[in-house]
């Protein structure tokens, strides 16, 4: 398969069985590539797909990917920065392309309205053994720059759903029209959001590597891809209970209730929020790249699809508190706002 300069056959991703990493994998396979992972073993094997066990937190089991040579190597890495230069540094001579998946953290708060790859970042080191999210991600994209220079690709991904999702924004949402009853809609119902499907970046990566591009890219949707409106009615449609109906608030009024935007109303910012630009990202560089996403309703239905199957609750990452509101907190807000507009 033939992307500008490069034909990619070979795919080494760095984990590769939660969600971000598991959608490149999935896409690999999907082109036909030949697809390896290298974690520890312990997410679920994929039919097809090589596997090298290894803790890339141990620099001798780190040696074992010097025994041959990729294509392209994708690292959705996010602990300590350290681990990711180890890696990049033995891949240097043994991958064509490094894929790094980044966040729209790494900017230096708060995210600027409308800003661009070249905002300013917060201060990181590739060397670092802990930090914050946003510090551990800016010093990986240290790391991996400095092995690889213009053969690195960092995609400094936004809001990521779809199914597989290991944070539990989207699932929330879902989950809670199922349970029914009167649900609060933060609003404005217009709200403009910014998301990508973890599918579409697995994508979008993986196409704009093989091209040639390099260093940064904003990787999410344009603003007002999706709104709150698009986005609960999608979910509303395809996983409301019969009871189920959405009661719109005034951002005001979620906000004087003590309601914590983000964490108990995931992927929610009221417009007058400090991290409205989480919201706002300049994406035209990606765009002009070839960046391509699937509509929210398209996201939600799947990822509903995904979560009716699973046997038990959804997977969890064990460094993330688990979204939502709590079902008490959210009657007593509905209760007062009632009262508010008799």
């Amino acid at each position: 398969m033939r992307y500008g300069r490069y034909v990619a056959t070979s795919l080494l991703a760095l984990g590769g069985s939660g969600f971000v990493g598991r959608a490149v994998v999935d896409e690999g396979c999907r082109r036909g590539w030949e697809v390896t992972t290298f974690n520890r073993g312990r997410g679920p094997a994929v039919d097809g797909v090589s596997q090298i066990i290894g803790d890339r937190r141990d620099r001798a089991s780190l040696e074992r990917l010097r025994d041959r040579d990729w294509d392209v190597v994708v690292d959705t890495w996010s602990g300590a920065p350290c681990a990711a230069r180890d890696s990049a540094a033995v891949l240097a001579h043994h991958a064509a392309r490094y894929i790094y998946i980044s966040s729209g953290s790494v900017y230096a708060p708060p995210p600027p309205i409308g800003g661009d790859e070249s905002a300013a970042t917060v201060e990181a080191s590739p060397d670092a053994e802990n930090g914050d999210y946003s510090e551990l991600k800016r010093g990986a994209e240290l790391a991996v720059t400095q092995a690889f220079g213009d053969r690195a690709l960092v995609a400094r991904a936004g809001t990521i759903l779809g199914p597989h999702e290991d944070v539990g924004r989207l699932p929330w949402w879902l989950n809670r029209m199922a349970a029914g009853g009167e649900i609060l809609a933060p609003g404005p119902p217009g709200l403009q959001l910014q998301l990508i499907d973890a599918r579409d970046l697995a994508s979008f990566v993986l196409d704009a590597a093989l091209a040639g591009h390099s260093g940064p890219f904003n990787v999410v949707s344009r603003r007002g891809h999706a709104t709150m409106r698009s986005l609960l009615e999608a979910c509303h449609e395809v996983a409301g209970a019969p009871d189920a109906r959405l009661t719109w608030m005034d951002p005001h009024a979620v906000i004087a209730a003590g309601i914590e935007p983000w964490t108990e109303l995931p992927i929610w910012l009221p417009p007058d929020s400090e991290f409205a630009g989480m919201h706002a990202a300049n994406v035209e560089r990606a765009n002009a790249a070839g960046l391509h996403c699937r509509p929210v309703e398209q996201t939600v239905q799947e990822t509903w699809t995904w979560l009716s199957e699973l046997d038990g609750p959804p997977p969890l990452r064990s460094d993330v508190d688990p979204p939502g509101l709590d079902s008490a907190r959210e009657s007593a807000a509905l209760d007062a706002w009632h009262v508010r507009t008799l």
